[in-house]
């Protein structure tokens, strides 16, 4: 076997009733066991972020595939190329003080998923951004399953090129300062194409 021309491998959706193996016979554990034991953590930072993605990709109609992890941007929609960030006041660790809402928003070489090759211009990947914060202030009873707990807004990329266009990072108050529209999630769909005049 050659390894000089290895393709992608496209994964397959899975149900979670899929048992892991040894010596050709199945183990009393599979898939869901997986699922739990790795990302039941919602307010951590990384699967936050991945179920950030899950709920505007849900809330285009987009949640039946499979997420692709390494793609210059996170989500398309009818030819809109969609990057979604997350933010939070309250972590899983112990604070002193809520957190700081800022997003990544630094203009990249960008890497495509299928063909790994590596853009050679710099710039912000995506048309469109969607900033989600799980604004939720309480402990307790912060819950991120909750959609009511989470603020959405959204921005072109052309605003960010215009107004900051080398700035890597932003804080919510200078986002609010560039005029995103707030949305609820049920209004994310008609607000992005509503944005892009489709």
């Amino acid at each position: 076997m050659t390894t000089n021309n290895l393709d992608v491998v496209d994964p397959t959706r899975k149900k979670g009733n899929e048992y892991f193996t040894a010596k050709g016979r199945a183990l009393d554990f599979n898939v869901t066991e997986f699922w739990q034991w790795s990302v039941s953590d919602l307010l951590s930072n990384a699967t936050r972020g991945i179920l950030a993605e899950f709920i505007v990709a849900k809330s285009l109609g987009l949640a039946e595939d499979v997420r692709t992890e390494w793609d210059a941007f996170d989500i398309i929609y009818k030819n809109i190329k969609i990057e979604v960030k997350s933010s939070a006041y309250i972590q899983s660790w112990q604070q002193e003080k809520f957190s700081k809402i800022i997003f990544g928003i630094q203009p990249t070489y960008g890497l495509d998923g299928r063909t790994n090759e590596m853009s050679n211009v710099k710039r912000r990947q995506a048309d469109v951004y969607v900033f989600c914060v799980l604004a939720h202030k309480d402990q307790k009873t912060i819950n991120p399953l909750n959609l009511d707990q989470w603020e959405f807004y959204i921005l072109t990329s052309r605003i960010l090129d215009e107004k900051i266009p080398n700035q890597k990072t932003i804080t919510l108050s200078s986002l609010l300062n560039l005029n995103p529209i707030k949305a609820e999630f049920g209004q994310i769909r008609t607000t992005i194409e509503r944005l892009l005049q489709f």
